[in-house]
Formats: structure tokens, C-alpha cells, sequence
């Protein structure tokens, strides 16, 4: 153990593998509160509180956003790092990153864009999210994006097809390697099916979409639900539902903390490349809750997600990013004057390919509310441009 209480297989800030920028070393702060630090104050980070979870920024103010979910994703990781003596400060800034290239609308605007995007190369936010901290933030004047170390761009990366990977240098090492991200990332990535899984749960229980006894059919709803009937039968209403729900996050947390100290113990890695290196992840479940998680993942797929009220918006959501993509990548010169700046210069670069990124890029940083605003401009002639 480390005198900052880390573990010899946590990432540690003096043996960070640097930035694609080098510069001085912080006065008062470590490599990661610098990256956790440049995040929170970068443009994208403040757009996710306009940006969807599940439902669209008008349907109502209590629901989750893109922020609200990545603040929340978060502080789970962080008692999971702490308590595997991991990194905390590294696996939060992975945490609060990890949605920064989500387009408006959630995943429906993904699919759209993606949709228009399959002949340019497709779009996967996960890539976006590396995209703005590498490229896209504009804030200093040595380099573009944010300069983040390799260890927290290698944890918003969470996935990539071997064909991006070999675009992306050392950081796309790993996936053709086969190997794992760090420790703190395997948590961050967990972390954040524990934080949508449970809040997407509470906010369709808030919209309607679901009642309280259709969830007694869900195992890990049920078991939580009896404990706290038994212990207040006459509790209802948000407190019932919030003491159930936080009564869940705690049971799956525990088992992960439990499962991945033992698999850490099992495999005994020397550093953080050992952990690089084992044939599989080291953080997981046990095989009940993997089972329990599973299962609750399917009845939200059945029973949110696909719910009739969410498919119409979805469908104004394809509706919406199809359209503003069609017609900007038509007639670049509609899009705000640094954007068709941009659009012209990476079509000098990479032609039809450079025209649609750029369109894509300017897209995926909308919120949900601009990007309703902006079609209405360009599609609803009574409102004025």
C-alpha cells in the first residue's frame, strides 16, 4: 500500500503514461484532479444538463439528464474505488467524462446519427465522448481538447471495434491487444449499469410507466421491496419507492466490492500493467447478482424502454436529428459561421467524409432543447432564423 492508501495495482499519478501535450506539473493538484478538473469546467460537461437520460428535456424537470446520471455514476464509483483502495479521484474523473460525445436524445439521437453517418464511418458516442476531450474542446492555447492523461481517455474509451482501434494509436492498443483498461476504469464501467439501471427504474416509476407490483416480479426489486414492507408497512409514495431503490444500489454495490476483492486477491496483480494484462476483467459481479442485474436490465428494455409513450418520442428524436443532418450536410453554409468554417476545412482534409464528421460533431453537441429549436428554425416557417 502506497502512502496515499492506494494499492500497488491502482493507477498512480507519478507513474501516469503522460499527455499527448506535455506540460508542467500542477503546483497544488495530482495529474487526475487536473483531469477531473478540466472536465467539470469544459463546455460539453455543463451541456449534459440539457441532454436526455431516457426522457426528453420537456417532459419534465426531475428526471434524470446526462448530468444529474454522470454526477450519480460518479459517487457510486468513487465507494467502489475507496473501498479496493483504487484510485478515486482518476476513477471520478473517468466517471464524470464518460458521456461528454452523447448526442441529445439519448440513445435514439444515437442511432440517428449513426444511421446517416454509416457511410462516413458511422458514430458511436463512446468515440465522440474521446473526440471532444482530444479534439473538440477549445480552451487553451497550447493544444486542443482538454489534454487529459492516458489513463483517463483509456477509461472513457469503454468499447471500440478493431478497425477504430487502429486509428486511435496507444490508446487503441488495447483492443487489438485484447487486454483490459485499468482497474478504475472496469469500476467507472460498472458504476454506470448500476446507476442507469436503478434510476432509469425510479424515473419510469415517476412517469407512470410502471407500478410498484409489476416490479414485485423482478427478483432484485422483490427481495428490497419485502425487506422495507416489512420493516414499515404503512411507508408509501417517493419514500417507499427511494428507500427501496437506494436499498438495491447498496446490495449490488456490496456484492461488486465483495466479488472484485476476491478476483483481485485471486489474480494477485504487481502493478497497474498486470491488471492490463489479465485475461479477463478483474471487477464483476458474482454470478446471482449478474443474473439479478440481468434481469432487471431485460424487464426496463420491456417495459421502459420500449413502452409506447417512450417510442413516440424516440420517434421525434430520429425525426428531429435525421433532419437537421440532412440538410446541414446539403447546405453547410445554413450552419452558424465557426461550424461552417469547420465543415469546410475538414472536407479540404478528408472530403465528403470530413464534410459529414463536422456536421456530426456539431449535432452531437446540441441539447435536447437546441436541437428542438434549431429544427423548428430550419423546418417551421413561422418561426424566424
Amino acid at each position: 500500500m502506497s502512502r496515499e492508501g492506494l494499492a500497488a495495482y491502482a493507477a498512480h499519478d507519478e507513474h501516469t503514461r503522460g499527455r499527448g501535450h506535455a506540460e508542467d506539473l500542477p503546483a497544488f493538484r495530482s495529474e487526475f484532479q487536473r483531469d477531473r478538473d478540466r472536465i467539470i469546467h469544459s463546455t460539453a460537461f455543463r451541456r449534459l444538463v440539457y441532454k436526455t437520460q431516457v426522457f426528453v428535456n420537456y417532459e419534465g424537470d426531475l428526471y434524470r439528464t446526462r448530468l444529474t446520471h454522470s454526477i450519480e455514476v460518479a459517487q457510486i464509483a468513487r465507494t467502489i474505488a475507496r473501498a479496493l483502495h483504487l484510485h478515486e479521484t482518476l476513477t471520478e474523473a473517468i466517471c464524470l467524462a464518460h458521456d461528454l460525445g452523447h448526442t441529445p436524445f439519448g440513445h435514439a439521437g444515437q442511432d440517428a446519427l449513426n444511421e446517416r453517418m454509416r457511410a462516413y464511418g458511422g458514430f458511436e458516442h463512446n468515440l465522440q465522448s474521446l473526440r471532444v476531450v482530444d479534439e473538440l474542446e477549445e480552451r487553451y492555447a497550447d493544444f486542443p481538447g482538454l489534454n487529459l492523461t492516458f489513463e483517463t481517455r483509456e477509461g472513457i474509451l469503454k468499447h471500440c471495434s478493431l478497425n477504430d482501434a487502429r486509428t486511435l494509436g496507444e490508446i487503441g492498443e488495447r483492443f487489438i491487444k485484447r487486454q483490459q483498461p485499468s482497474l478504475e476504469a472496469q469500476i467507472a464501467n460498472l458504476a454506470d449499469e448500476i446507476a442507469y439501471n436503478n434510476h432509469d427504474l425510479d424515473d419510469g416509476l415517476r412517469a407512470g410507466l410502471i407500478t410498484l407490483e409489476e416490479l414485485r416480479e423482478v427478483p432484485l426489486f422483490s427481495a428490497q421491496y419485502e425487506r422495507v414492507h416489512a420493516a414499515w408497512p404503512k411507508l408509501s409514495g417517493r419514500r417507499l419507492i427511494h428507500e427501496i431503490v437506494r436499498r438495491m444500489i447498496n446490495h449490488v454495490v456490496t456484492d461488486l466490492i465483495v466479488t472484485t476483492g476476491e478476483a483481485i486477491a485471486a489474480a494477485a496483480p504487481a502493478n497497474i500493467d498486470a491488471v492490463r494484462t489479465c485475461p479477463n476483467a478483474l471487477a464483476r459481479f458474482s454470478p446471482s447478482v449478474t443474473a439479478e442485474h440481468l434481469q432487471l436490465k431485460k424487464y426496463l428494455r420491456d417495459k421502459v424502454y420500449r413502452h409506447y409513450r417512450v417510442l413516440r418520442m424516440t420517434r421525434k428524436a430520429h425525426t428531429v436529428i435525421g433532419d437537421l443532418f440532412d440538410v446541414f450536410y446539403a447546405r453547410p453554409e445554413l450552419l452558424p459561421s465557426e461550424h461552417h468554417q469547420a465543415v469546410l476545412q475538414m472536407e479540404r482534409q478528408a472530403g465528403e467524409h470530413g464534410r459529414a464528421r463536422a456536421v456530426a460533431d456539431y449535432i452531437a453537441g446540441m441539447t435536447d432543447r437546441y436541437a428542438i429549436i434549431e429544427h423548428e428554425r430550419l423546418f417551421d416557417p413561422a418561426k424566424r432564423s
